[in-house]
């Protein structure tokens, strides 16, 4: 069959041509008509003045010479930066991070999700800005009898047909609109989300690195307090031999070897645990990773702390802003529920050719045309369109709690994190001194009872004692280095001061080339 003729366009009626150009017009004016439904308003910025129930002092306590316990100052109305985990100075942290912001599973699902969002909307674009515009062409072979015309035989003829159709739904009420802002809106959701899975993937990398740093010098001060309770072991063997001290003595002391020889199984468990969470942090397999150690020692405690002001953090951090995205989203479709209950117009049109020979397809007596409106207006469906318009409402209702949900959820974590930095620094000063305190006080009574003059039982005591001063110690400097990072994390983490997208897959491979 041949091709449409170029030249089609001239042969078409003026006053084709005339309804054409008057629904182009039409089409036109129409995009800036009114559209049904609520506006979307962003929510008010919460009239919080502060985080906390009473103020925070903005220098916190500090204990020297021990990690952790340098001094920190909280700095008010302080923006974040956007790799903010850089501030604790630890080059191996950086490299884990980088690597796990490139190959992150999770992350690069989050970044398919927004893409996948993204093109909805310019399908939705596509499909309700737009007219439809069609090429239709057929052949058909066709037998009809002379008998009807009382001539005798029968007329076997073959028919072509070509034509171009167009159809468009005019937007009088906005229903398109409200649909393409609401896929809008689903797109930011999976931005924000997006977002949200990259401040959650950082924050859990560093407190995971910080847990593996703790049990690793948990591990070192149990060893440690195990191996003087080995040779006191021996030492109260002796003396049992030489009968300065009862059996008991002897077996007490061995059953505290036990128990400290459990509690470094369990830090070594532990220990194997948190260092295969940061390998698949990574996006490898525990077997494959290289993830570096970690010691407290080795991690620097930012000394400057940002706070930001209340009214920010609802433009800081994602859940609140991927909240705000769905409010604006269902908000939306309470617009075209509302739109769906009013009259909706329908325009056509199609231009076309149809002939018996396909030479004379589009000769100037073959063209055919055809303009058509439609009106709709619905009047009864069983209620169906008033109970998506409520549906729709309620839908909104309920992102509206959510949204106040989520920030009061945000605020809490804020003020968490104050707290805990504030009464963490203060828990580390104490354990500091007890651990301290309590070691030259198990030294002295060792030295006591190896001179005879102390009692076995004492020792005993105070080697629980600092065996439990130790451990808390060690737990106190990982707690404020825990929890310097979940006040990063509930500020927002400073995702928008990033330069480039949140997923960069391969940017680290190609540059070790």
């Amino acid at each position: 069959m041949r091709a449409i003729n170029p030249d089609l366009q001239s042969r078409i009626h003026p006053r084709t041509n005339h309804v054409l150009r008057g629904m182009l017009v039409t089409l036109a004016a129409v995009f800036g008509g009114c559209a049904v439904g609520p506006d979307f308003k962003q929510p008010n910025s919460p009239a919080a003045v502060r985080f906390t129930e009473k103020p925070i002092s903005e220098k916190l306590a500090t204990a020297p010479n021990v990690p952790g316990g340098t001094e920190q100052q909280i700095i008010q109305d302080a923006d974040i930066p956007a790799q903010w985990w850089t501030l604790f100075k630890s080059p191996q942290l950086e490299l884990l991070i980088k690597k796990a912001l490139e190959q992150n599973p999770n992350l690069a699902a989050a970044d398919a999700a927004l893409r996948v969002a993204q093109e909805n909307v310019n399908a939705q674009i596509g499909g309700q800005y737009f007219p439809t515009i069609g090429l239709n062409a057929n052949t058909g072979r066709q037998q009809q009898s002379l008998a009807t015309f009382g001539i005798p035989g029968q007329n076997i003829y073959s028919i072509y047909n070509t034509s171009v159709n167009l159809g468009y739904r005019l937007d009088v009420f906005g229903a398109a609109r409200r649909t393409v802002e609401s896929a809008r809106a689903q797109a930011e959701i999976q931005q924000f989300q997006l977002e949200g899975a990259y401040l959650a993937l950082t924050a859990n990398i560093v407190t995971s690195a910080v847990r593996e740093a703790a049990l690793r010098a948990q591990y070192a001060a149990t060893k440690e307090i195990l191996k003087a309770q080995q040779d006191l072991a021996d030492v109260t063997e002796r003396q049992l031999k030489i009968g300065t001290v009862s059996r008991v003595d002897l077996t007490s002391q061995q059953t505290l070897v036990s128990n400290s020889q459990v509690d470094l199984l369990a830090y070594e468990r532990n220990l194997a645990f948190a260092r295969n969470q940061l390998a698949v942090y990574t996006g490898e397999f525990p077997s494959n990773a290289q993830v570096a150690e970690f010691d407290l020692s080795s991690l620097h405690l930012p000394e400057k702390l940002p706070l930001s002001l209340p009214s920010s953090l609802v433009r800081q951090r994602p859940d609140i802003r991927a909240a705000e995205a769905l409010l604006k989203s269902t908000n939306a479709l309470v617009g075209v529920a509302t739109a769906n209950l009013l009259p909706q117009l329908n325009l056509s049109a199609s231009i076309g050719s149809v002939a018996l020979t396909s030479n004379a397809l589009f000769g100037p007596t073959a063209t055919i045309w055809s303009v058509a409106g439609g009106l709709f207006q619905p009047l009864f469906q069983g209620g169906q369109l008033l109970a998506q318009r409520r549906g729709a409402m309620a839908t909104y209702e309920q992102a509206v709690f959510q949204y106040q949900a989520t920030v009061l959820n945000a605020f809490q974590e804020v003020a968490d994190a104050l707290r805990a930095l504030e009464t963490g620094a203060q828990s580390l000063k104490a354990a500091s001194d007890a651990e301290r305190y309590s070691k030259e006080t198990l030294d002295l009574v060792q030295e006591q009872y190896k001179l005879g003059t102390s009692s076995y039982l004492a020792v005993l005591y105070y080697q629980n004692l600092y065996q439990q001063a130790k451990v808390k110690s060690v737990q106190a400097q990982a707690v404020r280095f825990a929890d310097t990072a979940a006040l990063f994390a509930a500020l927002g983490g400073g995702w928008w001061n990033r330069e480039g997208p949140a997923y960069q897959p391969g940017s680290m491979a190609r540059n070790e080339q």
